[in-house]
């Protein structure tokens, strides 16, 4: 009996902690300054926090609290300076860009493109100093 209930309540729990996490995490919220411009806040999906965090970690030396802490900070920094998908052409932008020839220079050459490697490029050296990534 008192293992069924501790499943049920186990199954409960994680079932609660799914559900909050799959909800909308997409919040505009309204710019007291400016009340007509709204700001998207939180518009990375965990998915893409978790991963730039475990990438970061494993270019830093492997999981340890102060690595984690540090790219988790970092990303945090980069979300309030690039919304989403910005952040994400920037990062396409920045694979693609070594490809060589005619491929590499649709990725390469365009303003859009250095646009947005640069202010990615800015917005991650900007974190790496105030999280203290080393």
């Amino acid at each position: 009996m008192k293992n069924t209930l501790k499943n049920v309540l186990l199954t409960s729990a994680i079932s609660l902690i799914i559900a909050g996490c799959a909800s909308n995490p997409e919040k505009i919220v309204e710019n007291s300054a400016a009340p007509t411009v709204a700001v998207l806040t939180n518009d990375y999906p965990t998915r893409d926090r978790v991963e730039f965090v475990l990438n970061c970690v494993a270019q830093h030396g492997g999981l340890s609290y102060i690595n984690q802490y540090a790219c988790g900070c970092k990303i945090d920094k980069i979300a309030e300076k690039l919304n989403f998908n910005d952040f994400e052409s920037a990062k396409t932008f920045s694979y693609l860009k070594s490809m060589a020839g005619e491929n590499g220079a649709m990725a390469r050459d365009p303003k859009q493109s250095k646009d947005l490697r640069k202010q990615l490029k800015e917005a991650e050296e900007a974190a790496e100093k105030s999280c203290f990534v080393k």
